[in-house]
């Protein structure tokens, strides 16, 4: 709660301050610079209270029974509806299947291809393939990686490095910490390690439909 209120106070004071200078001086206010200031902090608002939303919901439960899903499928669905200034490329191995909610695996790609958007410069590569008895997502970027060091420190709650603090001032600092909340209550993991180019490899791990009965779970407050 302390984390939260300081996130939502720093994005409402921003809005109080541009407002408070533009009516204590409007002759000397540029109102397209003003507005365009205060539009991006109540974006900053609206991105820190949906990720809040999300993180209720994973407390209280499922919102419905798992499913059947084919993973390259639910990938492929999801790339197509993105407008991503990065091109995405995808080696998607057809037929692994894996019971869960599809809107909350939907979630964690979405939250790690937003993070692969901000940090790669020019690859970003969404592979899906079985390893034993388990399906395994992975998205990679060609971007500055994670030092080894902050790895972990990465999927905790508003925890946000310098280079994700530089690339994109509105991020909340939730999305990974969702995406692996989302993976263990689905009695997956999802951890980082250093990819192929230097950037970084979120790898998503869920247990093939049938190999383990599904427990989707809600979280621990």
């Amino acid at each position: 709660m302390s984390d939260t209120s300081h996130e939502l106070r720093t994005a409402v004071a921003g809005l109080r301050t541009e407002v408070e200078e533009a009516l204590l001086h409007p002759d000397e206010t540029d109102l397209c610079r003003l507005l365009a200031n205060v539009l991006r902090n109540v974006e900053r608002l609206n991105a820190i209270i949906t990720d809040l939303h999300v993180l209720s919901e994973l407390e209280v439960g499922p919102p419905n029974e798992p499913q059947r899903i084919d993973l390259a499928e639910l990938v492929h669905d999801e790339i197509a509806r993105r407008a991503d200034c990065v091109a995405v490329q995808l080696r998607l191995e057809t037929g692994v299947t894996i019971a869960a909610i599809p809107i909350r695996i939907s979630r964690v790609l979405t939250n790690l291809l937003d993070n692969a958007q901000r940090h790669a410069r020019r690859d970003i590569e969404v592979r899906v393939s079985h390893d034993g008895d388990c399906a395994e997502l992975t998205v990679t970027d060609d971007g500055e990686g994670v030092a080894e060091s902050e790895r972990e420190r990465i999927f905790q709650r508003f925890t946000r490095l310098e280079a994700a603090c530089r690339l994109d001032h509105a991020g909340t600092g939730l999305g990974l910490a969702i995406a692996r909340d989302i993976a263990q209550a689905h009695v997956g993991s999802l951890h980082v390690r250093e990819a192929e180019t230097g950037g970084a490899c979120f790898v998503l791990r869920l247990p093939l439909a049938g190999s383990v009965a599904p427990v989707v779970t809600a979280l621990d407050p």
